[in-house]
Formats: structure tokens, C-alpha cells, sequence
């Protein structure tokens, strides 16, 4: 008796969000069914290095793969699209590029920064500002004729704005002051010492001056500005140059793509999407400053715009 026909492979969308703190993948079917997700580390290879990135990527891959319950051998990965931080460069998409065809061969292939994901995901027809704030800033916008535009994004010695890295320096420069006589007595020094299990304000300098010391345990740190900001002044104020901040950084956006009227926004990122205070100061500086952000969308999973744009230049490279 013949064997039975080997049925054909089934083809996987694959989408995936990279950023400074983790990589989420998200892998569906071509009508954009989640099957499965995988989490791993850090995979901004600015950040972590090309190889701990790649590693990273493969991980979360894999275990969005795993997640189907599909056997690999049946499993035909139709198109990936990776969105992650520190692409804003032609050269560095290139890398990843070169990267994700290599390991994953016959797949349509799409290196896009994280910013892309975050409009992708959260605005109605695709085109508007989006604007990140996690462990760094970012904002990015597209207009409807498909001319985009960026502002922050230079990292954390020469920008970062209004991040949650920006917010927990800001905390510990704060305490340092008021450990000097420099500047207020602050909230945020019993709350950080008692989150690093530290004793004094001066074990901060052991602590954070520690080599394997990462931004993203700085970047931490603005959860507790953001409880505190309710009832001390100098958590507070922290958080209001934060939403300014942001605000300027998306206002020479929408300046430079001549926005106007009600422009779709979409936020992501820890600091925007898990709390509600800078996002509620960088709306009010926005409204000051004549933005109308409508509709305005927060975004949990970016990655989720990683699957849509992996699903257009799917059909786009079907349709050729």
C-alpha cells in the first residue's frame, strides 16, 4: 500500500516587537490568527550586541513556533517582520536584514523600527504620529501619502527624553540632591532605597555605578516616580517635564509632515501604556501646544502591527 500524500506546508505569519527590555513574537496564520507567542530578553543590538540580539530573536521565535503545536516539519514561515529598536539607520536594518534571511530562506522579510509597529498597530488607516517611552523615546509619523518623519531616539547619553530611563535618572539625581542640601527632601528617597534594598542615599553610588548595571533597572524606577508624583513635589515635577517633553518631541513631528487638525496618535511603551501620569501630562502639553491627538490609541502589543505588516508585504509579494 503507497504512503499517504504529505500534505502541504502550513504557511505562519511571524511578528516581532524587539526592544531595550524584552522581545515579544507573535505567530499567526495568514488571516492573522495568533497561534502562539514567545518571550525572550533584550534584542536592541545597540544595546545587548549583535549576537545576544540575534539570540534573543531566535528565542522568541522559537517559542512562538513551539506554541502552535504544529509540527515544525509542516510549518512554512510565509513572511516575518521584525520591528525593533535601534533601526532608524539603513545600515542597521541591513544587519538584521541579512540576519533574518539567512536563518529563515523562501520568507518575505521586513526590517522596520519599533516606531513603525506602534502606528501600524494603533492608528485607523495606518498613517498618523506614533510615540514610544520605555526604556528610551521615540517618535515617529507617516502621512497618508507615505512620507514619515522621526524625532528623539539618540539614546540614552544624547537624548531619551521623557523615558523611563530619562524618569528614573531624573529620581536619583533628585535624591542626590536632597542627600547634599542641594536641593528638597523627596518621597523618592525612601522609595528607591527601600526598592534596591539600600540603606543610605550614599549606597546609591555602589549601586548604580555597579558595571552590570542595566538601563532598564534604571528605567524601573519610573513606576515609583509615578506613585509618588501624587503627593511629593519633586516626583511631580519629574513627571511633568517628562510630558512635556514628549509632547515637543511629537510636535516637531507633526511639524515636519505639516499636520494638522485631528492627527491619529498611537503610544506604546511601558511608561505611557502601565501608567497614567506622563501620559496625562504630555496630552495636556499637546493640547497647550495645539496638537489634537484624536483618536488617541495606546498600543500594549506592538507586535501585533508586526503581524499586520508582515500579512501587506505578504499579499504585496502574492500579488507581483
Amino acid at each position: 500500500m503507497s504512503p499517504p500524500p504529505a500534505l502541504p506546508p502550513f504557511p505562519v505569519l511571524l511578528g516581532v516587537d524587539g526592544g531595550g527590555s524584552k522581545t515579544l513574537a507573535l505567530a499567526a496564520d495568514l488571516q492573522g490568527h495568533v497561534l502562539g507567542r514567545g518571550l525572550a530578553g533584550p534584542s536592541n543590538y545597540h544595546a545587548v550586541g549583535l549576537e545576544a540580539a540575534t539570540a534573543a530573536l531566535e528565542t522568541a521565535i522559537v517559542a512562538a513556533l513551539e506554541a502552535t503545536q504544529l509540527p515544525s516539519a509542516a510549518v512554512s514561515i510565509a513572511a516575518l517582520c521584525l520591528g525593533l529598536a535601534g533601526m532608524g539607520r539603513p545600515e542597521d536594518r541591513a544587519v538584521m536584514q541579512t540576519w533574518a534571511a539567512e536563518r529563515f530562506p523562501g520568507a518575505t522579510v521586513a526590517v522596520v523600527t519599533d516606531a513603525q509597529l506602534v502606528l501600524a498597530a494603533g492608528t485607523p488607516a495606518g498613517w498618523g504620529l506614533a510615540l514610544i517611552s520605555g526604556t528610551g523615546s521615540l517618535a515617529y509619523g507617516e502621512d497618508a501619502a507615505g512620507r514619515n518623519a522621526r524625532a528623539g531616539g539618540w539614546g540614552y547619553l544624547l537624548g531619551d527624553e521623557g523615558s523611563g530611563y530619562a524618569i528614573g535618572l531624573a529620581a536619583l539625581r533628585a535624591i542626590a540632591r536632597a542627600a547634599d542640601g542641594r536641593g528638597p527632601q523627596t518621597a523618592l528617597t525612601a522609595a528607591v532605597l527601600a526598592h534596591w534594598g539600600l540603606s543610605q542615599p550614599q549606597d546609591l553610588i555602589r549601586h548604580v555605578y555597579r558595571p552590570e548595571l542595566g538601563r532598564s533597572e534604571i528605567a524601573a524606577l519610573a513606576a515609583l516616580v509615578e506613585t509618588a508624583a501624587a503627593h511629593d513635589a519633586v516626583a511631580h515635577a519629574i513627571i511633568q517635564e517628562a510630558g512635556r517633553e514628549l509632547a515637543l518631541t511629537v510636535q516637531a513631528v507633526a511639524r515636519q509632515l505639516a499636520f494638522s487638525g485631528a492627527i491619529p496618535c498611537a503610544v506604546a511603551g511601558s511608561v505611557l501604556v502601565k501608567g497614567q501620569a506622563v501620559a496625562t501630562a504630555f496630552r495636556a502639553a499637546a493640547v497647550e501646544w495645539g496638537l489634537r491627538l484624536e483618536p488617541f490609541t495606546p498600543v500594549a502589543e506592538p507586535a501585533w502591527g508586526a503581524l499586520r505588516l508582515a500579512a501587506r508585504n505578504y499579499r504585496g509579494f502574492q500579488t507581483q
